[in-house]
């Protein structure tokens, strides 16, 4: 596992939460890039999930949805509570999260920011989010996704 630490890692680590590590080669740049990192995995695409940096009502929300959907806004808007919802500009999720575009994690957040995950999380024993670098997931329970990041659970994806 040398050289494969993100904050993310870290904090699974200290916190002692069963998770794994799972290096990937896909551009992330690539179009169709959440399927064709479930197929380097070898992992179904539905249990795979991309954090999305939104605003809602102007503040910064982490959106966890599965690369098999996208984000519904006003879903996402209704489950935090708010009225609007946008995607944040990439600059401001980078600063505010402490990733880049294709390797930010709902985990280690350089400021814990609200979340929420898509329900369908909660229909598998595990699930894989970025583990805070492009070409690194993380595997992990949805259970200890939801505890360790505080989030609501609402069905905000579209299938």
């Amino acid at each position: 596992m040398a050289g494969q630490g993100t904050p993310a890692t870290a904090l699974l680590t200290k916190r002692k939460i069963a998770h794994s590590t799972h290096p990937y080669d896909v551009s992330p740049d690539a179009p169709n890039y959440g399927a064709l990192v479930a197929a380097a995995l070898g992992v179904p695409p539905a249990q795979v999930f991309k954090s999305l940096v939104t605003e809602v009502d102007g503040g910064l929300t982490v959106a966890v949805v599965p690369v098999t959907g996208e984000l519904d806004l006003k879903a996402l808007a209704a489950a935090a509570g708010g009225k609007r919802a946008a995607m944040a500009d990439r600059t401001v999720a980078e600063r505010a999260t402490g990733y880049v575009r294709g390797g930010i994690s709902p985990l280690g957040q350089r400021r814990r920011l609200p979340t929420v995950v898509d329900a369908s999380a909660l229909e598998h024993p595990t699930v894989y989010v970025s583990a805070g670098r492009r070409g690194l997931q993380l595997q992990l329970a949805p259970a200890d996704l939801v505890a360790l990041t505080g989030a609501v659970t609402a069905p905000i994806a579209t299938r």
